[in-house]
């Protein structure tokens, strides 16, 4: 139990200290001289309106100087997918594994990645999924027979040639 709520207190942490981390799985083991909690089955993580489901996800952890569970990296493994809404965007995306560093805001996407943010209807697909919120960078990976593929709604001016 003490690790439970370590877990959760650290992972409360993780996205703001205000809103409530919500995290449903069908089992849970922890490992504090390792460092890692370990949810499996079915696993929802809630928190405001991020969303993150998978067959399994790891939170790695450190315990800071007062001894407070500090989460560095989350992993999502099996049918992975996410959605994550902040003030300007709403993204959702969907992997074979998805990783988020939190004091990095950083969400790599490995293998079968898709990512649509959701304002502008822009969709990207490639074998590895870079973006880092805090700088805006973003890197997309492909492969020879996967290449990176750009899905991009373009408006186009009204041709003045055709005006009547």
């Amino acid at each position: 139990m003490k690790y439970l709520i370590g877990t959760l207190l650290c992972s409360t942490l993780l996205f703001a200290q205000t809103e409530t981390l919500v995290i449903d799985a069908q089992d849970f083991q922890a490992d504090d001289k390792k460092g890692i909690s370990i949810f499996t089955g079915n696993v929802k993580i809630k928190m405001g309106q991020d969303k993150l489901n998978a067959d399994r996800v790891d939170v790695f952890f450190t315990t800071d100087k007062n001894n407070a569970k500090i989460p560095l990296k989350y992993e999502a493994t099996g049918k992975a997918d996410f959605e994550i809404v902040t003030k300007d965007k709403h993204y959702i995306g969907n992997g074979d594994k998805i990783i988020y560093s939190p004091q990095k805001e950083e969400y790599t996407i490995i293998g079968n990645g898709f990512l649509q943010e959701k304002n502008d209807d822009r969709k990207v697909y490639g074998d590895t999924i870079f973006v880092n919120q805090l700088n805006g960078e973003a890197k997309v990976k492909g492969s020879e027979n996967k290449p990176v593929r750009f899905i991009l709604n373009v408006e186009r001016g009204e041709d003045k040639g055709t005006k009547k």
